[in-house]
Protein backbone atom coordinates (compact mmCIF):
# COMPACT_ATOMS: atom_id res chain seq x y z
CA UNK A 1 0.00 0.00 0.00
CA UNK A 2 1.55 3.52 -0.78
CA UNK A 3 2.64 5.95 1.46
CA UNK A 4 0.08 8.24 0.33
CA UNK A 5 -3.24 6.45 1.07
CA UNK A 6 -5.43 8.34 3.31
CA UNK A 7 -8.87 8.14 5.12
CA UNK A 8 -10.30 11.41 5.59
CA UNK A 9 -12.24 11.50 8.81
CA UNK A 10 -14.35 14.35 9.69
CA UNK A 11 -15.84 14.76 12.93
CA UNK A 12 -18.67 17.46 14.97
CA UNK A 13 -20.25 16.95 18.22
CA UNK A 14 -22.75 19.01 20.50
CA UNK A 15 -19.47 20.16 22.90
CA UNK A 16 -19.55 23.96 23.26
CA UNK A 17 -16.28 24.53 21.76
CA UNK A 18 -17.72 21.87 19.06
CA UNK A 19 -20.12 24.46 17.76
CA UNK A 20 -17.70 26.81 16.97
CA UNK A 21 -15.75 24.01 14.66
CA UNK A 22 -17.05 24.22 10.98
CA UNK A 23 -19.75 22.13 10.46
CA UNK A 24 -18.77 18.38 8.65
CA UNK A 25 -19.31 19.47 4.82
CA UNK A 26 -17.15 22.85 5.67
CA UNK A 27 -14.03 20.31 7.22
CA UNK A 28 -14.97 17.95 3.86
CA UNK A 29 -14.31 20.75 1.14
CA UNK A 30 -11.38 22.23 2.59
CA UNK A 31 -9.85 18.82 3.16
CA UNK A 32 -10.13 17.67 0.06
CA UNK A 33 -8.67 21.02 -1.33
CA UNK A 34 -5.66 19.66 0.86
CA UNK A 35 -5.91 16.25 -0.72
CA UNK A 36 -5.67 17.94 -4.40
CA UNK A 37 -3.44 20.07 -3.66
CA UNK A 38 -0.99 17.72 -1.90
CA UNK A 39 -1.45 14.81 -4.31
CA UNK A 40 -3.21 12.68 -1.68
CA UNK A 41 -4.59 9.67 -2.75
CA UNK A 42 -7.85 9.46 -0.33
CA UNK A 43 -9.36 5.70 -0.36
CA UNK A 44 -12.31 6.37 1.79
CA UNK A 45 -14.15 9.46 3.94
CA UNK A 46 -15.10 8.58 7.01
CA UNK A 47 -17.98 10.84 9.00
CA UNK A 48 -19.70 11.09 12.06
CA UNK A 49 -21.63 13.34 14.80
CA UNK A 50 -20.46 12.19 18.05
CA UNK A 51 -18.30 13.05 20.75
CA UNK A 52 -14.59 12.43 21.39
CA UNK A 53 -14.23 12.60 24.83
CA UNK A 54 -15.23 8.81 26.06
CA UNK A 55 -13.27 6.38 24.80
CA UNK A 56 -15.33 3.51 22.29
CA UNK A 57 -18.03 5.70 21.33
CA UNK A 58 -17.34 6.64 17.70
CA UNK A 59 -17.90 3.52 15.68
CA UNK A 60 -16.77 5.07 12.13
CA UNK A 61 -13.69 6.10 14.11
CA UNK A 62 -13.23 2.51 15.20
CA UNK A 63 -13.89 0.93 12.05
CA UNK A 64 -11.04 3.06 10.30
CA UNK A 65 -8.49 2.26 12.77
CA UNK A 66 -9.51 -1.51 12.13
CA UNK A 67 -8.87 -0.81 8.01
CA UNK A 68 -5.81 1.00 8.88
CA UNK A 69 -4.37 -2.10 11.06
CA UNK A 70 -5.80 -4.31 7.79
CA UNK A 71 -3.09 -2.16 5.43
CA UNK A 72 -5.79 -0.46 3.67
CA UNK A 73 -4.33 3.13 4.31
CA UNK A 74 -1.48 4.25 6.03
CA UNK A 75 -2.60 7.95 6.44
CA UNK A 76 -5.41 9.89 8.12
CA UNK A 77 -6.22 13.39 6.87
CA UNK A 78 -8.39 15.67 9.41
CA UNK A 79 -9.18 19.66 10.13
CA UNK A 80 -7.27 19.19 13.87
CA UNK A 81 -5.82 16.82 15.90
CA UNK A 82 -8.97 17.20 18.17
CA UNK A 83 -11.33 15.93 15.80
CA UNK A 84 -9.66 12.30 16.23
CA UNK A 85 -9.59 12.17 19.95
CA UNK A 86 -10.29 14.40 22.98
CA UNK A 87 -9.46 11.47 25.59
CA UNK A 88 -6.41 9.87 26.66
CA UNK A 89 -6.79 6.11 25.67
CA UNK A 90 -7.72 6.94 21.81
CA UNK A 91 -4.69 9.49 21.61
CA UNK A 92 -2.29 6.61 23.05
CA UNK A 93 -3.84 4.05 20.32
CA UNK A 94 -2.95 6.69 17.55
CA UNK A 95 0.55 7.71 19.29
CA UNK A 96 1.25 3.70 19.43
CA UNK A 97 0.22 3.28 15.62
CA UNK A 98 2.59 6.14 14.21
CA UNK A 99 5.35 4.69 16.79
CA UNK A 100 4.87 1.42 15.25
CA UNK A 101 4.57 2.59 11.16
CA UNK A 102 1.25 1.10 11.09
CA UNK A 103 -0.26 4.64 10.56
CA UNK A 104 2.32 6.78 8.57
CA UNK A 105 0.86 9.93 8.94
CA UNK A 106 -1.56 12.43 10.59
CA UNK A 107 -2.30 15.57 8.11
CA UNK A 108 -4.59 18.49 9.49
CA UNK A 109 -4.82 21.80 8.16
CA UNK A 110 -1.78 23.29 10.28
CA UNK A 111 0.90 20.34 10.78
CA UNK A 112 1.54 16.65 9.71
CA UNK A 113 2.42 14.47 12.48
CA UNK A 114 4.77 11.55 10.93
CA UNK A 115 6.24 8.40 12.29
CA UNK A 116 9.91 9.43 12.93
CA UNK A 117 8.81 12.80 15.05
CA UNK A 118 9.54 13.63 18.27
CA UNK A 119 6.62 12.09 20.22
CA UNK A 120 6.49 14.95 22.37
CA UNK A 121 4.47 17.99 20.26
CA UNK A 122 1.91 15.11 19.52
CA UNK A 123 1.67 14.37 23.32
CA UNK A 124 1.12 18.33 24.04
CA UNK A 125 -1.52 18.20 21.39
CA UNK A 126 -3.43 15.79 22.85
CA UNK A 127 -3.25 16.42 26.02
CA UNK A 128 -4.59 19.61 25.49
CA UNK A 129 -7.80 18.15 24.23
CA UNK A 130 -8.33 15.95 26.61
CA UNK A 131 -8.02 19.00 29.02
CA UNK A 132 -10.20 20.87 27.23
CA UNK A 133 -12.90 18.24 27.97
CA UNK A 134 -11.93 17.74 31.85
CA UNK A 135 -11.65 21.89 32.14
CA UNK A 136 -15.26 22.37 30.27
CA UNK A 137 -17.03 19.42 32.85
CA UNK A 138 -15.45 21.22 35.66
CA UNK A 139 -16.44 24.57 34.74
CA UNK A 140 -19.77 24.21 33.49
CA UNK A 141 -20.75 21.76 37.18
CA UNK A 142 -19.31 25.31 38.62
CA UNK A 143 -21.43 27.67 36.68
CA UNK A 144 -24.55 25.36 37.29
CA UNK A 145 -23.91 25.25 40.74
CA UNK A 146 -23.43 29.05 41.08
CA UNK A 147 -26.72 29.12 39.04
CA UNK A 148 -27.99 26.89 41.42
CA UNK A 149 -27.19 29.00 44.46
CA UNK A 150 -28.80 32.27 43.11
CA UNK A 151 -31.79 30.32 42.70
CA UNK A 152 -31.68 29.16 39.16
CA UNK A 153 -33.17 26.05 38.65
CA UNK A 154 -30.75 23.85 36.57
CA UNK A 155 -33.03 21.91 34.51
CA UNK A 156 -36.29 21.93 32.12
CA UNK A 157 -38.86 23.21 34.53
CA UNK A 158 -41.63 21.11 34.97
CA UNK A 159 -45.20 21.02 33.89
CA UNK A 160 -46.54 24.43 34.81
CA UNK A 161 -43.36 26.39 34.26
CA UNK A 162 -41.71 27.78 31.55
CA UNK A 163 -37.54 28.88 30.98
CA UNK A 164 -37.57 33.06 31.99
CA UNK A 165 -34.61 33.56 30.78
CA UNK A 166 -33.60 36.90 33.44
CA UNK A 167 -31.75 36.60 36.68
CA UNK A 168 -34.25 38.03 38.81
CA UNK A 169 -37.20 35.20 36.88
CA UNK A 170 -35.06 32.29 35.67
CA UNK A 171 -37.89 30.11 35.56
CA UNK A 172 -41.99 31.59 35.11
CA UNK A 173 -44.89 30.49 35.58
CA UNK A 174 -46.45 29.35 32.19
CA UNK A 175 -49.67 31.21 31.19
CA UNK A 176 -51.38 28.29 29.74
CA UNK A 177 -51.07 25.51 32.01
CA UNK A 178 -50.37 27.41 35.25
CA UNK A 179 -53.39 27.65 36.58
CA UNK A 180 -54.30 24.15 35.31
CA UNK A 181 -51.36 22.33 37.17
CA UNK A 182 -52.68 24.69 40.65
CA UNK A 183 -56.23 23.10 40.12
CA UNK A 184 -54.75 19.75 39.85
CA UNK A 185 -53.11 20.13 43.28
CA UNK A 186 -56.24 21.86 44.78
CA UNK A 187 -58.33 18.68 43.72
CA UNK A 188 -55.44 16.23 45.27
CA UNK A 189 -55.17 17.91 48.27
CA UNK A 190 -59.46 17.30 48.91
CA UNK A 191 -58.39 13.59 49.06
CA UNK A 192 -61.04 12.59 47.46
CA UNK A 193 -59.29 12.30 43.80
CA UNK A 194 -56.50 9.83 42.91
CA UNK A 195 -53.29 10.77 40.47
CA UNK A 196 -54.68 8.83 38.23
CA UNK A 197 -58.42 10.43 38.44
CA UNK A 198 -57.07 14.07 38.63
CA UNK A 199 -55.25 12.78 35.20
CA UNK A 200 -58.57 11.68 33.67
CA UNK A 201 -60.09 15.16 34.42
CA UNK A 202 -57.30 17.29 33.01
CA UNK A 203 -56.67 15.71 30.13
CA UNK A 204 -60.43 15.02 29.21
CA UNK A 205 -62.09 18.28 30.47
CA UNK A 206 -59.63 20.48 30.65
CA UNK A 207 -57.98 19.89 27.58
CA UNK A 208 -54.48 20.10 29.46
CA UNK A 209 -51.33 19.10 26.98
CA UNK A 210 -47.60 19.09 27.69
CA UNK A 211 -45.98 22.53 26.46
CA UNK A 212 -44.85 22.36 22.82
CA UNK A 213 -41.21 21.80 22.39
CA UNK A 214 -39.13 21.98 18.83
CA UNK A 215 -39.18 18.34 18.48
CA UNK A 216 -41.00 16.88 21.79
CA UNK A 217 -44.39 18.24 23.59
CA UNK A 218 -47.85 19.35 22.59
CA UNK A 219 -49.23 15.73 24.19
CA UNK A 220 -51.15 14.25 26.96
CA UNK A 221 -49.55 13.56 30.66
CA UNK A 222 -48.67 9.84 31.10
CA UNK A 223 -49.30 8.17 34.74
CA UNK A 224 -45.90 8.42 35.48
CA UNK A 225 -45.97 12.32 34.60
CA UNK A 226 -48.45 13.04 37.08
CA UNK A 227 -46.77 11.24 40.28
CA UNK A 228 -43.52 13.43 39.74
CA UNK A 229 -45.98 16.55 39.53
CA UNK A 230 -47.10 15.50 42.88
CA UNK A 231 -43.41 15.16 44.39
CA UNK A 232 -41.59 17.42 42.68
CA UNK A 233 -40.58 19.75 45.91
CA UNK A 234 -39.51 22.34 43.35
CA UNK A 235 -43.79 23.32 43.15
CA UNK A 236 -43.17 24.69 46.53
CA UNK A 237 -40.12 26.85 45.96
CA UNK A 238 -37.25 24.43 46.34
CA UNK A 239 -34.75 21.93 44.74
CA UNK A 240 -31.83 19.55 44.97
CA UNK A 241 -28.74 19.96 43.18
CA UNK A 242 -27.05 17.50 42.39
CA UNK A 243 -29.73 14.74 42.92
CA UNK A 244 -29.43 12.91 45.64
CA UNK A 245 -26.31 15.17 47.23
CA UNK A 246 -28.47 16.75 49.89
CA UNK A 247 -27.68 20.06 49.12
CA UNK A 248 -31.18 22.26 48.62
CA UNK A 249 -31.84 25.29 47.37
CA UNK A 250 -34.48 27.93 47.43
CA UNK A 251 -35.63 29.02 43.81
CA UNK A 252 -36.58 32.62 42.94
CA UNK A 253 -39.49 31.25 41.03
CA UNK A 254 -43.33 31.85 42.15
CA UNK A 255 -44.52 28.87 44.34
CA UNK A 256 -47.50 26.76 42.90
CA UNK A 257 -48.10 25.36 46.41
CA UNK A 258 -47.05 25.94 50.41
CA UNK A 259 -44.76 23.31 52.13
CA UNK A 260 -47.71 22.66 54.37
CA UNK A 261 -49.69 21.97 50.82
CA UNK A 262 -47.06 19.84 49.61
CA UNK A 263 -46.66 17.53 53.03
CA UNK A 264 -50.13 17.08 52.86
CA UNK A 265 -49.84 15.21 49.35
CA UNK A 266 -47.10 13.52 50.47
CA UNK A 267 -49.01 12.37 53.03
CA UNK A 268 -51.98 11.24 50.64
CA UNK A 269 -49.52 9.26 48.67
CA UNK A 270 -48.16 7.38 51.28
CA UNK A 271 -45.39 9.78 52.78
CA UNK A 272 -43.06 8.84 50.37
CA UNK A 273 -44.82 10.47 47.05
CA UNK A 274 -45.30 6.75 46.16
CA UNK A 275 -48.42 6.05 44.59
CA UNK A 276 -50.95 4.13 46.42
CA UNK A 277 -52.50 1.41 44.93
CA UNK A 278 -56.53 1.72 44.81
CA UNK A 279 -58.64 -0.86 42.67
CA UNK A 280 -62.26 0.30 44.06
CA UNK A 281 -63.44 3.48 44.47
CA UNK A 282 -65.05 2.36 48.09
CA UNK A 283 -65.66 5.61 50.35
CA UNK A 284 -62.94 4.87 52.59
CA UNK A 285 -60.25 2.73 51.14
CA UNK A 286 -56.67 4.55 51.12
CA UNK A 287 -57.60 6.53 54.14
CA UNK A 288 -58.19 4.05 57.21
CA UNK A 289 -54.94 2.04 59.09
CA UNK A 290 -55.06 -0.76 60.90
CA UNK A 291 -54.29 0.74 64.74
CA UNK A 292 -52.70 -2.50 65.52
CA UNK A 293 -50.05 -3.06 62.43
CA UNK A 294 -50.50 0.26 60.33
CA UNK A 295 -51.74 -1.36 57.26
CA UNK A 296 -54.26 0.39 55.02
CA UNK A 297 -57.94 -1.05 55.23
CA UNK A 298 -58.97 -2.28 51.80
CA UNK A 299 -62.71 -3.37 51.24
CA UNK A 300 -64.72 -6.03 49.18
CA UNK A 301 -68.30 -6.48 47.99
CA UNK A 302 -69.45 -10.02 48.94
CA UNK A 303 -72.79 -11.61 47.25
CA UNK A 304 -75.40 -13.71 50.03
CA UNK A 305 -78.51 -14.55 49.62
CA UNK A 306 -80.94 -12.62 51.49
CA UNK A 307 -83.07 -15.60 53.35
CA UNK A 308 -86.24 -14.19 53.99
CA UNK A 309 -86.48 -12.78 50.01
CA UNK A 310 -84.50 -15.44 48.83
CA UNK A 311 -82.67 -12.80 46.58
CA UNK A 312 -78.77 -11.99 45.81
CA UNK A 313 -77.86 -8.75 48.31
CA UNK A 314 -74.17 -7.08 47.98
CA UNK A 315 -72.49 -6.61 51.06
CA UNK A 316 -69.71 -4.34 51.63
CA UNK A 317 -67.10 -4.88 54.29
CA UNK A 318 -63.66 -3.06 55.37
CA UNK A 319 -60.70 -5.30 56.75
CA UNK A 320 -57.15 -4.82 57.23
CA UNK A 321 -54.91 -6.32 54.39
CA UNK A 322 -52.17 -7.14 56.75
CA UNK A 323 -49.57 -7.04 54.10
CA UNK A 324 -46.66 -6.41 56.63
CA UNK A 325 -45.19 -9.78 56.71
CA UNK A 326 -43.04 -8.85 59.48
CA UNK A 327 -46.26 -8.08 61.89
CA UNK A 328 -48.63 -11.06 63.35
CA UNK A 329 -51.99 -8.35 62.93
CA UNK A 330 -54.67 -9.97 65.68
CA UNK A 331 -57.44 -7.68 63.56
CA UNK A 332 -59.69 -10.30 62.06
CA UNK A 333 -63.06 -8.56 62.17
CA UNK A 334 -64.96 -7.85 58.67
CA UNK A 335 -66.42 -4.23 59.16
CA UNK A 336 -69.62 -3.49 57.04
CA UNK A 337 -70.42 -0.63 55.48
CA UNK A 338 -73.12 0.41 57.19
CA UNK A 339 -71.43 -0.06 60.92
CA UNK A 340 -68.56 2.38 59.96
CA UNK A 341 -70.77 5.03 58.68
CA UNK A 342 -72.44 5.29 62.26
CA UNK A 343 -69.43 5.22 63.75
CA UNK A 344 -68.29 8.14 61.81
CA UNK A 345 -71.78 10.03 61.73
CA UNK A 346 -71.35 9.48 65.86
CA UNK A 347 -68.16 11.16 65.19
CA UNK A 348 -69.91 14.29 63.19
CA UNK A 349 -72.40 14.86 65.42
CA UNK A 350 -70.17 15.95 68.09
CA UNK A 351 -68.81 18.42 65.99
CA UNK A 352 -72.49 19.46 64.72
CA UNK A 353 -73.80 22.77 65.13
CA UNK A 354 -77.42 24.65 64.60
CA UNK A 355 -77.42 27.08 61.70
CA UNK A 356 -77.65 30.09 64.30
CA UNK A 357 -74.73 29.37 66.37
CA UNK A 358 -73.22 29.57 62.41
CA UNK A 359 -74.46 33.00 62.16
CA UNK A 360 -73.40 34.38 65.34
CA UNK A 361 -69.93 32.49 64.81
CA UNK A 362 -69.48 34.38 61.64
CA UNK A 363 -70.93 38.38 62.90
CA UNK A 364 -67.77 37.78 65.47
CA UNK A 365 -65.27 37.07 62.81
CA UNK A 366 -66.38 40.02 61.02
CA UNK A 367 -65.86 42.39 63.99
CA UNK A 368 -62.76 40.78 64.85
CA UNK A 369 -61.00 41.21 61.00
CA UNK A 370 -59.60 44.76 61.89
CA UNK A 371 -58.12 43.04 64.75
CA UNK A 372 -56.48 40.11 63.17
CA UNK A 373 -55.28 42.21 60.14
CA UNK A 374 -53.09 44.66 62.66
CA UNK A 375 -51.66 41.29 63.70
CA UNK A 376 -50.54 39.83 60.67
CA UNK A 377 -49.38 42.92 59.58
CA UNK A 378 -46.95 43.25 62.87
CA UNK A 379 -45.96 39.46 62.34
CA UNK A 380 -45.37 40.00 58.41
CA UNK A 381 -42.89 43.24 59.39
CA UNK A 382 -41.20 41.34 61.99
CA UNK A 383 -40.19 38.37 59.59
CA UNK A 384 -39.29 40.94 56.77
CA UNK A 385 -37.00 42.38 59.24
CA UNK A 386 -35.27 39.40 60.48
CA UNK A 387 -34.95 37.87 56.95
CA UNK A 388 -33.11 41.44 55.87
CA UNK A 389 -30.72 40.51 58.87
CA UNK A 390 -29.68 36.99 57.79
CA UNK A 391 -29.43 37.90 54.39
CA UNK A 392 -26.57 40.53 55.52
CA UNK A 393 -25.03 37.58 57.35
CA UNK A 394 -25.21 35.66 54.85
CA UNK A 395 -23.57 37.88 52.68
CA UNK A 396 -20.85 39.27 55.06
CA UNK A 397 -19.83 35.61 55.23
CA UNK A 398 -19.28 35.19 51.53
CA UNK A 399 -17.09 39.03 51.91
CA UNK A 400 -15.39 37.43 55.06
CA UNK A 401 -14.73 34.24 53.03
CA UNK A 402 -12.99 36.47 49.88
CA UNK A 403 -11.05 38.05 52.57
CA UNK A 404 -9.52 34.97 53.55
CA UNK A 405 -10.56 36.05 57.22
CA UNK A 406 -12.57 32.08 57.59
CA UNK A 407 -11.54 28.72 56.09
CA UNK A 408 -13.76 27.10 53.86
CA UNK A 409 -15.17 24.72 56.44
CA UNK A 410 -16.57 27.03 58.82
CA UNK A 411 -17.75 29.00 55.90
CA UNK A 412 -19.56 26.15 54.35
CA UNK A 413 -21.14 24.99 58.20
CA UNK A 414 -22.27 29.31 58.69
CA UNK A 415 -23.79 29.68 55.16
CA UNK A 416 -25.02 26.38 55.67
CA UNK A 417 -27.30 27.29 58.54
CA UNK A 418 -28.10 31.06 57.28
CA UNK A 419 -29.33 29.36 54.35
CA UNK A 420 -32.06 27.24 55.82
CA UNK A 421 -32.64 30.23 58.55
CA UNK A 422 -33.51 32.40 55.36
CA UNK A 423 -35.34 29.60 53.81
CA UNK A 424 -37.69 28.77 57.10
CA UNK A 425 -38.31 32.81 57.48
CA UNK A 426 -39.18 33.31 53.69
CA UNK A 427 -41.78 30.11 54.08
CA UNK A 428 -43.25 31.75 56.73
CA UNK A 429 -43.56 35.10 55.21
CA UNK A 430 -45.43 33.34 52.36
CA UNK A 431 -47.54 31.83 55.02
CA UNK A 432 -48.28 34.81 56.46
CA UNK A 433 -48.87 36.49 53.31
CA UNK A 434 -51.50 33.89 52.19
CA UNK A 435 -53.20 33.23 54.90
CA UNK A 436 -54.16 37.30 55.39
CA UNK A 437 -56.04 36.78 52.14
CA UNK A 438 -57.89 33.58 53.66
CA UNK A 439 -58.23 33.40 57.58
CA UNK A 440 -61.81 34.57 57.70
CA UNK A 441 -62.96 32.14 54.42
CA UNK A 442 -61.40 29.66 56.07
CA UNK A 443 -62.73 30.12 59.27
CA UNK A 444 -66.31 30.44 57.72
CA UNK A 445 -66.18 27.25 56.08
CA UNK A 446 -65.36 25.35 59.63
CA UNK A 447 -68.63 26.69 60.81
CA UNK A 448 -70.33 25.40 57.55
CA UNK A 449 -68.39 22.24 57.84
CA UNK A 450 -69.56 21.94 61.68
CA UNK A 451 -73.50 22.67 60.45
CA UNK A 452 -73.43 20.57 57.42
CA UNK A 453 -71.25 17.95 57.23
CA UNK A 454 -73.15 15.32 58.93
CA UNK A 455 -76.30 15.91 56.24
CA UNK A 456 -74.15 16.08 53.67
CA UNK A 457 -72.41 12.96 54.67
CA UNK A 458 -75.68 10.79 55.46
CA UNK A 459 -76.64 11.51 51.38
CA UNK A 460 -73.19 12.23 49.86
CA UNK A 461 -71.22 9.98 47.43
CA UNK A 462 -68.29 7.80 48.30
CA UNK A 463 -66.08 10.58 47.06
CA UNK A 464 -67.76 13.36 49.06
CA UNK A 465 -67.98 11.04 52.59
CA UNK A 466 -64.16 10.76 51.82
CA UNK A 467 -63.77 13.83 51.57
CA UNK A 468 -65.43 14.78 54.78
CA UNK A 469 -63.65 12.61 56.67
CA UNK A 470 -60.36 13.61 56.05
CA UNK A 471 -61.56 16.83 56.52
CA UNK A 472 -62.87 15.65 60.43
CA UNK A 473 -59.45 14.71 61.52
CA UNK A 474 -56.78 13.15 60.85
CA UNK A 475 -55.01 9.81 61.23
CA UNK A 476 -58.49 7.47 60.97
CA UNK A 477 -57.90 3.97 62.70
CA UNK A 478 -59.77 0.70 63.33
CA UNK A 479 -59.13 -1.34 66.36
CA UNK A 480 -61.91 -4.40 66.93
CA UNK A 481 -64.38 -3.05 64.77
CA UNK A 482 -64.39 0.54 66.53
CA UNK A 483 -63.68 3.63 64.01
CA UNK A 484 -61.62 6.17 65.99
CA UNK A 485 -59.65 9.58 64.15
CA UNK A 486 -58.13 12.38 66.31
CA UNK A 487 -60.59 15.58 65.25
CA UNK A 488 -58.23 18.35 64.11
CA UNK A 489 -57.74 20.80 67.09
CA UNK A 490 -60.21 23.65 65.35
CA UNK A 491 -63.21 21.31 66.28
CA UNK A 492 -62.33 20.80 70.03
CA UNK A 493 -63.83 23.73 71.27
CA UNK A 494 -66.63 23.15 69.60
CA UNK A 495 -67.18 19.74 71.26
CA UNK A 496 -66.26 21.08 74.56
CA UNK A 497 -68.43 24.23 74.19
CA UNK A 498 -70.78 23.85 72.46
CA UNK A 499 -73.25 21.10 73.91
CA UNK A 500 -73.76 23.17 77.06
CA UNK A 501 -74.59 26.23 74.86
CA UNK A 502 -77.00 24.23 72.45
CA UNK A 503 -79.00 23.07 75.58
CA UNK A 504 -79.25 26.48 77.04
CA UNK A 505 -80.21 27.71 73.66
CA UNK A 506 -83.30 25.08 73.26
CA UNK A 507 -83.86 25.73 77.02
CA UNK A 508 -85.02 29.82 76.57
CA UNK A 509 -86.79 28.79 73.37
CA UNK A 510 -88.71 26.20 74.89
CA UNK A 511 -89.01 28.44 78.29
CA UNK A 512 -92.92 29.52 78.64
CA UNK A 513 -93.79 31.80 81.56
CA UNK A 514 -91.13 34.62 80.56
CA UNK A 515 -91.74 37.61 78.84
CA UNK A 516 -89.87 38.70 75.39
CA UNK A 517 -87.49 40.64 76.83
CA UNK A 518 -86.07 38.54 79.19
CA UNK A 519 -85.97 35.71 76.26
CA UNK A 520 -84.04 38.00 74.47
CA UNK A 521 -81.68 38.84 77.19
CA UNK A 522 -80.91 35.08 77.76
CA UNK A 523 -80.11 34.12 74.32
CA UNK A 524 -77.98 37.53 74.38
CA UNK A 525 -75.94 35.79 76.68
CA UNK A 526 -75.77 32.60 74.84
CA UNK A 527 -74.58 34.38 72.28
CA UNK A 528 -71.88 36.49 74.14
CA UNK A 529 -70.77 33.58 75.42
CA UNK A 530 -70.35 31.22 72.02
CA UNK A 531 -68.51 34.20 70.68
CA UNK A 532 -66.69 34.53 73.53
CA UNK A 533 -64.84 31.16 73.84
CA UNK A 534 -64.33 32.02 70.06
CA UNK A 535 -62.26 35.01 70.71
CA UNK A 536 -60.20 33.43 73.44
CA UNK A 537 -58.93 31.04 70.91
CA UNK A 538 -56.30 31.66 68.75
CA UNK A 539 -56.68 31.89 64.84
CA UNK A 540 -53.81 29.03 64.22
CA UNK A 541 -57.22 26.96 65.02
CA UNK A 542 -58.51 27.37 61.63
CA UNK A 543 -55.79 28.15 59.44
CA UNK A 544 -54.19 25.09 59.00
CA UNK A 545 -57.50 23.65 57.35
CA UNK A 546 -57.69 21.60 54.57
CA UNK A 547 -59.84 22.21 51.61
CA UNK A 548 -63.39 21.94 53.41
CA UNK A 549 -66.49 21.09 51.14
CA UNK A 550 -68.66 23.25 49.97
Amino acid sequence: MSQNTYFLYARKSSESEDRQVQSIEDQLNRLKEIASERRLKVKEVFTESKSAKKPNNRPAFAEMLERIEAGEADGILCWQINRLSRNPIDSANLQWKLQQGVLRSILTYEREYLTDDNVLLFNIESGMSNQYVLDLSKNVIRGIRGKAERGWYPHVPPLGYKTGGEEEDPIAPDAERYALVRKMWELMLTGAYTPPRILKVATDEWGLRTRQMKRLGGRTLSKSAIYKIFTNPLYYGEFEYPKGSGQWYEGKHKPMVTKEEYDKVQLLLGRDGRPRPQKYLFAFTGLIRCAECGCLYTAETKRKIIKKTGKVGLYTYYHCTRKKKDVDCTQRTFLRDTELEKQIDKELSSITIAPEFRQWAIEGLNRRNDREIADRQKTHASLNRTAEDTQGELDELTRMRMRQQIDDEEFTAHRKRLQAELRSLREKIRDTESRADKWIELTEKVFDYATYARVRFEKGTPDEKKEIVMTLGSNPLIEDGKFRLSSYEWFEPIKKQYPALEAEYHKVRTAKNISTEERNEALEAVRTSWQGWRDSNPRHRVLETRALPD
